[in-house]
Order: structure tokens, then C-alpha cells, then sequence
């Protein structure tokens, strides 16, 4: 297990990199390219409905391949384009290439984070804030990466950064292939007791409407928060850029604030979550990161603007893992199928809310912007809450016909 948890630290860290390098050079990137915030953000809405087809063929090509196969091609994947970005290529080619990249982060992170769920079984919590701590550890140094290869000009060696990495990612989980991969798998395709399964279709099918609502609203979060969530490190800069007349390689720094705070929050995330429950974690996080949003839009001065997107962090640190153990205890015995999902599901806001967030920036400004987020922040805070009521109706129900 320990190994498992090493390597999927690593990859973590590697797709941590790779999703904020496109937010990092955002600045640079766009004037070089002579292109809008819109059309960059066309680039992070390729590269996310990429990882969207990526997560939902994570199943098949688990079940048709295996484990090892699907996420090694995924590694090599992400090496070869971030290369490739790195080159300067066209325009229309770096948009072409968009969701080529997005399926190699897809694959990673539903393979990897289904791999530890199933693990950890009942560590789930702990194990997934562990892991997502390196992403956070990735996001956080990509802008400081960035902001020094912006400052001396070389703002494309930031994806050769990512490309090498990635290489020894994929060097690393072929060395020391988790064995308890194997055994699990094993476990997993041999046939279940048919009492056990009798007792299961009892227990689930009362609640099974419930049940399908409240997988739909987790759906719908994921939707909401990883949109969120890539929109404002996508854009921060930008926002800082606009409004407070930082240069880009400071503005870019601002990325790196939200990350250190994310990264420290995640590293309690999941013995709050242990501790005070999965819903009750999530609803508390979202309504903290709704107020933040909410005064981010009268103070937006440098400082207060700082101090409240490292309190957003801290928030959202672990509602991406939490939410995933969340769901799949929500809608139990198919792990893989409702990480696929949830990961699709996050894969489409991140496609969708930064090409809107872009442009919704270069068509009203910074200070709608703001707005903007907050709008965001609160529906997510609704979001949530309906999931939680959903959940808890689902186990009561249970609970009922058990007895």
C-alpha cells in the first residue's frame, strides 16, 4: 500500500503541474500567440473534454487491457504533448493538441484515484487527502516554476518542465509496479457469493431511486467545482493583472498563494472529514468559500484579494477528494464506474466555465468577473447541500429495510 500511495503521489504531482501550466503562462502565451483570454481559454476547454473522454474510457480500457496498460499509455501521452507545446506550434495546432493532453490527464487521475479507493477501503479518506496534497504540492510549484521563466523569457521551457517529469512518472510506476494492483484485481473479477449478492440487491434497490439522484447531484458538484476551481487559477492572474497593475510573473505568483494554501489544507482534509463527516465537511467548506467569493467582489485590492483567495484555498483543499469518497459510499460497488463518472462530470466544467470565464472577462471586464466567481461559490454551496440531503434520505431508507 505504501507504494501505491508513493506512486500515486508522483502522479499527482505531475498532473498538478501539467493542469496549471496552461494558467501559469497565460499572460506571456496569449500576447505571443496575438490571441484573446477566450481563445486561451478555448485551449483549457480542449484539454478538459479530452480528460472527459479520458475518464469515461478509464472502465472499458481497464476492463479490456488491464490496469497497467491504460495508465502508462496516459504518462507517455502527456510527455509526448507537453514536448510538443513546448515547440510553439501554430495556434490551431496547440487547440488541436488540446484534448490529446486532456485524455492523458483523465486516464491518470481516474486510474490512479480508483486504484487508491479501492486499496484504502476504509482509509479512502485519508489516503485520497494524501495524494491530492501532491497535486496541490504541483499546482503550487508551477506558478514559482513559471513566474522565474517568464521573468527571463523562457516561458516555454515551462512544458518542457512538465514533459520531463512526466517521463519519470511514467519511469517510476514501470519500475515499481504496486503488486497489491494485481491482488485486488484479482479479488475484483472473481465471482461474488450469491447470498452476498442477494442481501446487496435488498439492501440497494428500496433506495435505488435516491441513490440515482444523489450520484446525479455529486455529478453536477464535480461539474460546478472543478469548472470553478480551473476558471479562478486560470484567470487569477489576469484578474491581478487588470486590476492591480502587477506585471505577469508577479500576478502569476498569486497561483502559488491559493496552492500553498490548498496543499496545507489538504493535509488535514481527510481526519476532518473522518471526524465530522463527509457532508458535513463539504457544506461547511462550501459556505466559507461562498463568503470569500462574495467579498473578493468589494475588496479587491491586492492584499485582501490575496488574503481571501488563500482562505478560498484552505476551503477547497480537500473537496475533490472528500466529494469522491463521499459519492462512491453514497452509491457503493461500483468504484470504478462512479469515479469515471464524477471525473467526466468534472471534465466537462472544466471544459466549459473557463472558456466562459474568458469569456465573460474580455466582454465585461474584471470587476463582473468577480461577480462571476461568486455566483459560482454559491451555487456550489446548493449544490452540496441538496447532494447531503439526498445521501442522508438514501441511508435512512436502508437503514429501515435492513431492519
Amino acid at each position: 500500500m505504501a507504494r501505491l500511495i508513493f506512486l500515486g503521489s508522483m502522479a499527482y504531482l505531475m498532473v498538478g503541474l501539467a493542469q496549471l501550466v496552461i494558467g501559469t503562462v497565460m499572460e506571456p502565451m496569449v500576447h505571443a500567440y496575438g490571441v484573446l483570454y477566450g481563445d486561451g481559454g478555448q485551449l483549457v476547454m480542449h484539454q478538459f473534454l479530452g480528460g472527459m473522454t479520458g475518464t469515461l474510457a478509464a472502465p472499458w480500457l481497464i476492463r479490456r487491457f488491464g490496469r497497467k496498460v491504460p495508465l502508462l499509455s496516459a504518462l507517455v501521452l502527456i510527455a509526448v504533448m507537453q514536448a510538443v507545446y513546448a515547440m510553439h506550434p501554430p495556434w490551431p495546432v496547440m487547440l488541436a493538441l488540446g484534448p490529446l493532453t486532456g485524455l492523458g490527464f483523465g486516464l491518470t487521475e481516474t486510474t490512479v484515484g480508483s486504484f487508491v479507493i479501492v486499496a484504502a477501503a476504509g482509509n479512502a479518506n485519508k489516503a485520497m487527502s494524501r495524494i491530492e496534497v501532491f497535486f496541490g504540492a504541483g499546482a503550487l510549484l508551477m506558478p514559482f516554476l513559471g513566474s522565474w521563466l517568464i521573468a527571463n523569457g523562457w516561458w516555454r521551457m515551462s512544458f518542457v518542465a512538465v514533459s520531463i517529469f512526466a517521463a519519470a512518472t511514467f519511469l517510476a510506476w514501470t519500475l515499481l509496479w504496486p503488486k497489491i494492483l494485481d491482488s485486488s484485481s484479482a479479488s475484483a473479477q472473481a465471482p461474488a457469493d450469491s447470498a452476498s449478492q442477494e442481501r446487496e440487491i435488498r439492501t440497494i434497490r428500496p433506495a435505488r431511486g435516491t441513490v440515482g439522484w444523489t450520484l446525479g447531484v455529486c455529478i453536477l458538484f464535480f461539474l460546478v467545482y472543478v469548472g470553478f476551481e480551473m476558471s479562478f487559477v486560470h484567470y487569477l492572474p489576469s484578474l491581478m493583472v487588470q486590476t492591480n497593475g502587477l506585471s505577469d510573473a508577479e500576478a502569476s505568483l498569486s497561483i502559488s498563494l491559493y496552492w500553498t494554501a490548498m496543499t496545507v489544507g489538504r493535509m488535514v482534509a481527510g481526519h476532518a472529514a473522518d471526524r465530522f463527516g463527509g457532508a458535513a465537511y463539504l457544506v461547511s467548506m462550501c459556505a466559507v468559500n461562498a463568503v470569500c467569493f462574495l467579498l473578493m467582489t468589494g475588496f479587491s485590492g491586492v492584499t485582501s484579494t490575496l488574503v481571501l483567495t488563500a482562505v478560498s484555498g484552505l476551503a477547497m483543499s480537500g473537496m475533490f477528494s472528500i466529494a469522491l469518497v463521499f459519492a462512491n459510499r453514497a452509491v457503493p460497488g461500483i468504484t470504478e464506474r462512479t469515479t469515471s463518472l464524477l471525473m467526466a462530470a468534472g471534465g466537462i466544467g472544466g471544459a466549459l466555465l473557463p472558456k466562459l470565464t474568458g469569456w465573460f472577462l474580455d466582454r465585461f471586464q474584471e470587476d463582473m468577473t468577480r461577480w462571476l466567481f461568486a455566483a459560482f461559490g454559491i451555487l456550489l454551496l446548493l449544490v452540496i447541500v441538496w447532494a447531503a440531503a439526498l445521501a442522508s434520505r438514501s441511508s435512512r431508507k436502508n437503514i429501515v429495510m435492513e431492519a
